[in-house]
């Protein structure tokens, strides 16, 4: 009866995490797997005959307590430094079960394996994911941090793991003795080495570690089905632990870089400017009533948001400028670049909030063939993501990423508050483009004035 409803279970995170996929479905494929979650936790805690209950409801209240108040509490500008910490989380929890497993029982060879991946993958995710929360909240410098020979450091830590490990499965008492100090000394360097290997890639390439971490927290809760031999985990875990890969490649193939390059190159660690304002053009800045005149007789307008937005919380102002151009007769869409934001799917997260349509919601691909028939252009807070380097320049870090080539529309607006280069650190061509108007200020406020020019 228990694997009956661990199937259920399992198919009800399948279909959710395939409603996932779409954002018309997103809400609804959450709650699905919520509830398959909620069906395997009930399950497992009636299935295991718990004589005392008091320390689990001890901790579902503090769960529950936590969780509530972190979803009620966090802003939408926060919100991809509360996916990072909640995937340390994750791998935290991973550690735990494997660990106690180790040290209370009599664990076997077969057992043992699972337990050491659980332990070393949970200890890399808890810790890799905090340093990606410093990152991203600005607690730490979100440049990459380098030192000489760090490579070498990491490759010797990863060494020292897999022969603790062999001492683990193995049984062979060669260094550590008692089997507290084996587990204690993996944990250590597991925690270590999550903290070495995030610390070197840049705020940036933070969407791409952020997915990656999820995985990671999926592959160590799969690891942890295998130790305490739960099948419903096992399921879960390698779910989030495939789904978590598949968007990293996405990431990574969106930014035209492999893994390794993300991970290893400490990307944004030199300015990668060669020139000055001064040398690269002049800047044309416009108030918000010549910009208003120009939208006002635009045929079509690409909105393309940015970290800027999420910042300026401007996202109900910008749907709200969108109705009053289409009431104009203006053909309106929004273009979202994969890695635009702090984390995967920022942007449509921020959009749908704002309660945009998902039909106006486009790709790159999708608008970059038709741009130069664009009217007007809208680029809300993005830097990176619109910076025709990559397209023009192949001297630019960046050269080769996939772009939203704003600068081929008739017409472009920057909403920024300076000229201050992007997350990468990079200087941005389009600034100077000839048919590039810089409309500085706030984003909320500046797309406000533009609505109510509308309204007036």
């Amino acid at each position: 009866m228990v694997n009956l409803v661990y199937i259920l279970a399992s198919v009800l995170f399948i279909f959710g995490l395939k409603m996932l996929g779409s954002a018309e479905t997103a809400k609804k494929g959450n709650l699905v797997s919520a509830i398959g979650m909620l069906i395997a936790v009930v399950v497992t805690l009636l299935d295991q005959n718990i004589v005392d209950y008091t320390w689990i409801l001890i901790g579902i209240t503090l769960g529950t307590v936590i969780g509530a108040t972190a979803a009620l509490r966090v802003k939408m500008t926060a919100m991809p430094e509360m996916v990072a910490i909640f995937n340390g989380f994750g791998g935290i929890a991973s550690l735990l079960v494997g660990s106690s497993e180790y040290l209370v029982s009599d664990s076997s060879f077969s057992i043992l394996i699972p337990i050491y991946l659980t332990v070393v993958i949970g200890g890399i995710t808890f810790t890799g994911s905090f340093i990606a929360y410093s990152k991203l909240s600005g607690v730490i410098t979100g440049n990459p941090i380098l030192y000489k020979g760090q490579q070498w450091v990491n490759a010797i830590l990863v060494l020292i793991l897999l022969y603790l490990g062999i001492e683990m499965v193995a049984s062979q008492d060669w260094l550590l003795v008692e089997d507290w100090q084996l587990i204690s000394s993996i944990i250590a360097l597991a925690f270590l080495l999550g903290v070495l290997l995030v610390m070197p890639i840049g705020g940036a390439d933070m969407p791409v570690v952020i997915a990656l971490l999820n995985s990671y927290s999926g592959l160590a809760a799969c690891a942890a089905g295998f130790v305490i031999q739960n099948n419903v985990l096992i399921v879960a875990g390698a779910l989030v632990g495939a789904s978590g890969l598949i968007l990293t490649n996405i990431m990574c193939k969106a930014m035209n870089r492999s893994l390794a390059n993300v991970l290893f190159s400490g990307f944004g660690s030199v300015a990668a400017s060669s020139s000055s304002s001064e040398e690269q053009g002049e800047v044309r800045p416009i108030t918000t009533e010549d910009a208003f005149l120009i939208l006002e007789a635009a045929s079509s307008v690409a909105i393309v948001p940015g970290y800027g937005m999420a910042v300026a919380q401007a996202q109900h102002a910008v749907r709200e400028l969108g109705e009053l151009l289409e009431a104009n007769g203006t053909d309106v869409q929004y273009v979202i670049h994969p890695v635009a934001g702090r984390m995967p799917g920022h942007m449509n997260v921020l959009l749908a909030e704002a309660n945009v349509s998902y039909d106006q919601l486009n790709e790159p691909d999708d608008v970059n063939p038709i741009i130069e028939t664009i009217g007007v252009c809208i680029v809300i807070g993005a830097n990176d993501v619109v910076n025709p380097a990559a397209r023009d320049n192949p001297e630019s870090p960046i050269y080769g990423m996939p772009i939203i080539e704003v600068d081929r529309a008739v017409t472009t607006f920057v909403l920024k508050r300076s000229m201050a280069s992007g997350f990468a650190g990079i200087e941005n061509p389009l600034f100077f483009k000839t048919n590039t108007r810089m409309l500085f200020g706030d984003a909320k406020d500046s797309i406000t004035a533009l609505v109510s020019e509308f309204k007036s």
